[in-house]
Formats: structure tokens, C-alpha cells, sequence
């Protein structure tokens, strides 16, 4: 249980793929300007790992090696057409302002990624939590880039008004500029250095 618990924790925190590992940045330049379409990627991202691991870890005795890159994409492009379908059914308003970023986590580096890392060579039960785990790394870095430009350059989190008429009354006005894609990349960038900091082993000597 001890090394499960530090293969589902070890990607949200000291190995995550996005501060740590520098993957799947290229989504959080685009889905982050609002809190509600970063949180559903995240989600999104993470079931699709999470089950794409677990599949594939429980097939990984049958697969040849010569085709098992076709069948790792058959399988993350299953999973990505079940989630696209489900928020198309109960989530349809947010499903369209993502709906081209939700079918690239199909070539998603992290997913492919941890499926022929891990999921090809572990139990299915340690692959899905280290599906998840990476999954919930990924969301955490993409909510928190995304609170920030939302309140900084929109005035509101999760669409709903969090600064004072009064603020703006006074002179305040809202950042542009942390809605633009670049924004994105330095706020990545500032979590990056945050992280390496704190944990001295990512320093380069």
C-alpha cells in the first residue's frame, strides 16, 4: 500500500508533469482564461488516464509489441469519445467552447506517456492510480494558472463577480493581458520556479 500511495501522490506533488516534467503545457496555454473550462479539462484529462491505464495495463500480456503505439491510441481515443459524449450530454455550453482541446488529449503526451511508462510494465490497480495521480497533477497546475488570469483579468472565478463594483469605481480596472495566451506560459513559468525552488533536487547543478 505504501508504494501505491506514493505512485497516486509522487505526479500531483515532487513529479508533476507539468511543473516538474514540462508536459501537456501546450492545453493550458488555451483552456486556462476561465476556471470552469480548466476544471473540466483537468477532469477530463484525469479519467482518461486513469482509465486509459488501467486498460491498457490489463491488456498489456496480450499486446504485441509491434502494434502496441496503435493500440494505446485505440484505446485513449475510446476514452476521449466517452467523455467528449458525456459532456456533450450534461455539459454541452462547455463541451463547445472546449470541444477541439478535449479531442487532442488523444495525442496528450502525458497519457501516452504513462501508459508505456507504467501502465505496460504494473498491475492494473497501481496503473489506474498513477493514471489518476498524473491526471490530478495536470488539473492542479491548470486550475491554479487559471484562477489566476480569471481574477486578474476578468474580475470573476468561476463566472460569478468576486471584485467590488466599488474596487472598480475606485480605479481598478482589469488586467488584459493575463487573457492572452502568453500569460499562461509566465504564470507556468513562475509555478515552475516556485516548485524548484522549494525542492532542491530539481535544482541543475
Amino acid at each position: 500500500m505504501g508504494n501505491i500511495k506514493e505512485t497516486f501522490l509522487n505526479p500531483i506533488f515532487k513529479g508533476n508533469p507539468i511543473s516538474v516534467l514540462v508536459l501537456g503545457i501546450c492545453s493550458s496555454l488555451a483552456v486556462t482564461v476561465q476556471l470552469k473550462g480548466a476544471f473540466v479539462m483537468g477532469l477530463s484529462v484525469m479519467i482518461v488516464t486513469g482509465l486509459s491505464s488501467l486498460v491498457c495495463s490489463l491488456l498489456r500480456n496480450t499486446i504485441p509489441n509491434r502494434i502496441r503505439i496503435i493500440v494505446q491510441l485505440v484505446v485513449v481515443a475510446l476514452m476521449v469519445i466517452l467523455v467528449d459524449q458525456v459532456l456533450k450530454a450534461y455539459a454541452y455550453s462547455v463541451s463547445k467552447t472546449l470541444s477541439v482541446y478535449i479531442g487532442l488529449i488523444i495525442t496528450n503526451c502525458i497519457v501516452m506517456g504513462r501508459i508505456e511508462a507504467f501502465a505496460l510494465g504494473n498491475k492494473p490497480f497501481a496503473s489506474l492510480m498513477d493514471g489518476l495521480g498524473n491526471g490530478i497533477g495536470y488539473a492542479l497546475i491548470l486550475i491554479v494558472v487559471a484562477f489566476f488570469r480569471e481574477l486578474l483579468g476578468s474580475g470573476t472565478i468561476f463566472g460569478f463577480q468576486v471584485i467590488p463594483d466599488a474596487v472598480y469605481e475606485f480605479g481598478y480596472a482589469n488586467n488584459g493581458l493575463m487573457i492572452l495566451p502568453p500569460m499562461a506560459l509566465i504564470l507556468l513559468g513562475c509555478i515552475i520556479w516556485i516548485q524548484r525552488s522549494i525542492q532542491k533536487d530539481l535544482q541543475e547543478k
